[in-house]
């Protein structure tokens, strides 16, 4: 139900990676070539980037369609990251569309974006929710399953999970109680961890560089498609995608 993108490398334009790119995310917003599901990613975006030195990473979001937004076309001109993770969305029927559902959502030095849907929302996930401290639940960033997906990974994640392991672990909690696609990106602007559950997704890596997006954003050959219920992560120098491991419904019951 979106388009989204993660970049770890040397510093780039935004606008080079976004908006310059003949099939970029502004042009996903209105004519994605590989969307399964939905027609135009007109119903908000966001983009998360790092600067030089802080650990902490910036956003930008609104709940009007890329293209609408000159503003962002200027602060992605003179805006160069190492990395950037960036959503345009479709949102799904019935759920919020305020700007606060716009992926990237953040926590730390953490950003993520979810790709998909959770089929039975909410009552499907009733007891997932319920697994979560009452503070986690209090902060959700907004009544959309994104953002709950994003709880239950920040509680994996304060576990002590890996970025890779988290992702891995709520895709199989949620696939244990209802359908869903569960296409995630996360990274801490180092390393990248993404999920092909249910959608399209690619990687692409370039000098001292790595791209994972839904969708290729230029015809290059380079482009490698990831199979689907695959779990990826990957640094500037490396890309590592295999299955998404299975755990047991003790490892993954609430």
């Amino acid at each position: 139900m979106c388009r989204h993108l993660a970049y770890v490398g040397s510093p780039v334009p935004l606008a080079d990676l976004l908006l310059a790119p003949a099939h970029g995310l502004l042009t996903q917003s209105w004519a994605p070539r590989h969307q399964r599901y939905g027609t135009v990613n007109a119903d908000g975006f966001g983009v998360g980037w790092y600067a030089s030195g802080d650990p902490l990473p910036a956003r930008y979001r609104r709940a009007i369609p890329l293209w609408a937004d000159g503003s962002f076309a200027d602060v992605a001109r003179v805006t160069s990251s190492q990395a950037v993770l960036a959503a345009v969305r479709s949102a799904t029927p019935g759920m919020t569309q305020e700007a606060s559902a716009a992926a990237p959502y953040a926590h730390g030095p953490w950003l993520f974006s979810h790709n998909g849907r959770i089929e039975g929302w909410p009552q499907a996930v009733e007891a997932l929710a319920a697994s979560l401290p009452p503070a986690r639940l209090l902060a959700l960033e907004a009544r959309v399953d994104s953002a709950l997906l994003w709880a239950l990974v920040l509680e994996r994640l304060a576990t002590g999970d890996c970025a890779g392991e988290a992702l891995a672990h709520v895709v199989n909690s949620v696939s244990a109680v209802t359908g869903a696609r569960l296409n995630f990106l996360l990274t801490d602007g180092t390393v990248i961890a993404a999920t092909a559950a249910g959608d399209t997704l690619f990687w692409r890596t370039g000098p001292g560089s790595v791209v994972v997006a839904s969708e290729p954003f230029d015809d290059s050959p380079d482009w490698h498609e990831v199979a689907d219920n695959s779990l990826l992560t990957a640094t500037a120098g490396y890309v590592d995608v295999r299955p998404i491991p299975t755990f047991t419904k003790e490892q993954v019951a609430p």
